[in-house]
C-alpha cells in the first residue's frame, strides 16, 4: 500500500500521532494538535479508505495497522516510540498497533472504544445512505448539501463532520472517503480480529482510557477484555460526553492528555 497521508506539526518533544476515527480525517484532530505542537512532534494521520491516504478495496483492520506501523517506522529509523492516540475506528488500529507492534507505542490513548465487537456499526448504515442518495451532479454550494441531508441526518454536529468530506472537483464535487467500501465493510469495521491476535501478548505499557459519559462504546462490560489486553490502563469518563469525545469537550480532553503525556 502506498504511504499514508499526514500532516505535521512541530519540530521537537516526543511524538505524538492521531488516528480518526469512521469517516474522519486527520484534519479533525488539527486544533488539538496545534496546541500540542509547542512540545510534541504531532502527527495527523488520514488513515486508509480516508482523506488523502490510498483507497484500497477492502477494509481490514490488520492491513490498516500495518499501514500505521510502516509509517512510524519509516520515518528516520530510530528508536523513538510514539504516543498514539485513537479515536473510535482509530481507537481500534491504535490497540491493534500497541499489541502486534509494541515497540512503536510508548503510550497508549483510546477514545470511546473498547476491543469488542460492535454490533452498532450497522448504525452508520444510515449515514452511509444518506451521502449515497446525496446527487452531487446537481449540487451547486456546500449548503445545499447541509440542506439535502438534514431530514436523514438532525444533527448539525455529525452533518458537518460527514460533509468535511465533500471536496470540489472541477466544477463538481466528489466524497474524500471510499464510500463504496466503507458503507459495504461495516461489519468488519465493527468487528474484533481476536482470532489474528492469538500469539500476541498483552499490551504492557501505559494505557488512557478515555470514555463518553453518553456513550454506550465504553461500559463496565467491556473492563475484562480491555483489562487482558491492556493490564496497565487507566479509565477516564468524560462528563457530559457523547461518543465524539475530542470534538464535544476539546478542553477536558487536552488537559488529559497532557496530564498523560506528562505522567
Amino acid at each position: 500500500m502506498p504511504p499514508l497521508h499526514t500532516l505535521e506539526l512541530g519540530e521537537s518533544g516526543s511524538r505524538v500521532v492521531f488516528l480518526h476515527g469512521l469517516f474522519g480525517q486527520g484534519r479533525n484532530w488539527n486544533t488539538l494538535g496545534k496546541q500540542l505542537a509547542g512540545d510534541h512532534r504531532v502527527s495527523l494521520v488520514d488513515l486508509p479508505h480516508h482523506g488523502r491516504s490510498p483507497h484500497p478495496d477492502a477494509f481490514d483492520y490488520l492491513e490498516v495497522t500495518a499501514s500505521v506501523a510502516e509509517l512510524l517506522s519509516a520515518d528516520d529509523g530510530s528508536d523513538d516510540p510514539a504516543t498514539v492516540v485513537g479515536h473510535s475506528m482509530g481507537g481500534k488500529v491504535a490497540m491493534l498497533l500497541a499489541i502486534t507492534r509494541p515497540e512503536l507505542v510508548a503510550k497508549l490513548v483510546v477514545a470511546d472504544m473498547s476491543p469488542v465487537v460492535y454490533e452498532k456499526a450497522r448504525d452508520f448504515k444510515t449515514y452511509v445512505d444518506a451521502l449515497n442518495g446525496l446527487d452531487l451532479g446537481s449540487i451547486t454550494r456546500r449548503d445545499e448539501a447541509d440542506a439535502a441531508l438534514q431530514p436523514a441526518v438532525p444533527d448539525p454536529t455529525i452533518r458537518g463532520f460527514l460533509l468535511q468530506n465533500l471536496r470540489r472537483e472541477g466544477d463538481g464535487w466528489r466524497w474524500a472517503m471510499n464510500l463504496p467500501v466503507l458503507g459495504r465493510d461495516l461489519d468488519r469495521i465493527g468487528d474484533w480480529p481476536a482470532d489474528d491476535l492469538k500469539g500476541f501478548d498483552p499490551y504492557d505499557g501505559p494505557v488512557l482510557w478515555l470514555a463518553g459519559e453518553r456513550s454506550s462504546y465504553v461500559t463496565d462490560d467491556y473492563a475484562p477484555a480491555m483489562k487482558g489486553w491492556f493490564p496497565r490502563y487507566r479509565k477516564v469518563t468524560v462528563k457530559g460526553a457523547g461518543h465524539w469525545i475530542h470534538s464535544e469537550k476539546p478542553e477536558t480532553f487536552l488537559a488529559a492528555l497532557e496530564q498523560f503525556l506528562a505522567s
